[in-house]
């Protein structure tokens, strides 16, 4: 075995740490790169249309419709990539959708600052559906590697389960919830810092995450050898 390395699963914790970064990271990066927009979760563009609308800006509602648009997109790409015919072409289909996210990123740090902020945001709109829709398993727990409020519900639940009841299996999810939460924290504290410094193209550290991934990446549990990582 010191020739191999362990693959990762799609339910696997540690493809949800790389991916929770990946999540942070993007959060961030829209933030402080496109003027204070949060591109992963629709909600926010869910209300900022409604109060727009409410206040018969018209013109300003539209713009929140984009994203939300690719948000879907992003989840009908990732239903379809399932459809049997569609995964026979494809062989692994969650290795297929995480290339096309990283050349998405890719794409998205060689866009120039002048590109409008719409353009940005519906890009990764599109990237975080596809990620939320096709991983979203920790083990047996679903999760959310791009938002975090579910996932701290999640843990606070198992950490009551833990004290209450001396359960083992909840203790495990709190660990696992906990440490997913803190890489969704480095993703966005990395992001930050990254993008405060080097700008539009700090996006490609999150692509290079990525392509750990992608390499790691294998639909069952197992072991790949050191040199196919090298190809």
């Amino acid at each position: 075995m010191k020739d191999k390395i362990p693959s990762l699963s799609s339910n696997s914790f540690y493809l949800g740490i790389l991916l929770a970064v990946v999540g942070g990271f993007l959060d961030a990066y829209t933030f402080i790169s496109r003027d204070g927009v949060f591109a992963n979760a629709q909600t926010g563009n869910m209300v900022l249309l409604a109060v727009k609308a409410a206040n018969r800006d018209w013109l300003g509602s539209l713009l929140y419709i984009p994203p939300i648009l690719a948000f879907i997109l992003g989840v009908l790409v990732s239903e379809m990539a399932k459809i049997p015919r569609v995964r026979q072409v494809l062989h692994s289909y969650r290795r297929s959708i995480l290339i096309l996210e990283c050349l998405v990123l890719i794409i998205v740090g060689l866009l120039p600052r002048s590109v409008p902020n719409i353009v940005v945001t519906v890009c990764i709109a599109f990237v975080s559906s596809l990620q939320i829709s096709t991983f979203n398993k920790i083990d047996k727990w679903a999760y959310n590697s791009t938002m975090t409020t579910g996932n701290l519900r999640t843990a606070t639940q198992a950490a009551y389960l833990a004290l209450k009841e001396d359960n083992d299996e909840a203790r495990k999810q709190f660990k696992e919830f906990f440490v997913i939460i803190l890489s969704f924290l480095f993703g966005a504290l990395t992001g930050t810092f990254s993008t405060t410094y080097l700008g539009n193209t700090s996006i490609w550290i999150d692509s290079g995450i990525l392509v750990i991934a992608i390499i790691l990446y294998h639909r069952d549990r197992g072991y790949i050898s050191k040199s196919l990582t090298l190809r």
